[in-house]
């Protein structure tokens, strides 16, 4: 089943690629107007590096949760995924990872190029990616909660905004500390640690929450 879920979301991002490469030109581009705005000083890039790429990624990860039920709720097909003997969490499983996949992991690419335009160094660069890697599956996790408590409501978009974002503030606060640690030459892993610590309990609570919600939600 979780197999099953996952091939199929990913076959249909595929079908709409223009969805998909939407979220990596917003987060592009929002990450490379800073350098346009604030001016070519390196040391000033590089100290904002850190805040810039991942408020860049939070705001571009915030454009794909609404798809992550939203077609199946209109076409019916989420209705017959809840009448399956199969766990409801392990639906909501597979559907995040799918969209991890295609909406948080080019994002990770994509970032140590941004983060060379901003004067990162090669190591601030692995830790950049590493904390994404870690960050990244939080904001999937905990953001289709959002998804799911707006199902189906008008202005869901914003809905959704204003119940995730207080939500990844620590995520936020995490990833951007180890960046930032590594630029001023400190250890980057207590806030890498703590980053893991969070992933965990969102791989523990979130799909639960998140099957509830969707039970509300279409009941």
């Amino acid at each position: 089943m979780l197999r099953w879920i996952i091939w199929r979301d990913l076959m249909l991002s595929w079908r709409r690629r223009a969805d998909v490469l939407s979220t990596l030109f917003f987060f592009v581009i929002v990450a490379s107007l800073f350098p346009l705005g604030i001016g070519p000083e390196t040391e000033l890039l590089r100290s904002i590096a850190p805040g810039v790429v991942w408020v860049a990624a939070l705001l571009a990860s915030m454009l794909s949760l609404g798809r992550v039920f939203a077609n199946d709720f209109q076409d019916g097909t989420l209705e017959q995924l809840l009448l399956t003997p199969q766990p409801l969490f392990l639906v909501v499983a597979g559907k995040v990872f799918a969209q991890w996949l295609t909406s948080e992991v080019p994002l990770v690419l994509i970032a140590p190029l941004l983060g060379l335009q901003l004067g990162l160094s090669k190591q601030t660069l692995v830790v950049l990616v590493i904390s994404l890697l870690l960050g990244t599956p939080v904001l999937s996790l905990i953001g289709s909660i959002g998804a799911a408590l707006t199902l189906g409501l008008r202005s869901s978009s914003v809905l959704i905004a204003i119940l995730v974002l207080p939500l990844y503030i620590p995520v936020l606060i995490f990833g951007a500390g180890a960046v930032q640690a590594s630029v001023l030459g400190f250890d980057p892993q207590p806030h890498l640690y703590l980053l893991g610590a969070v992933l965990v309990l969102s791989l523990i609570f979130s799909p639960w929450a998140t099957a509830a919600a969707l039970k509300i939600s279409v009941e």
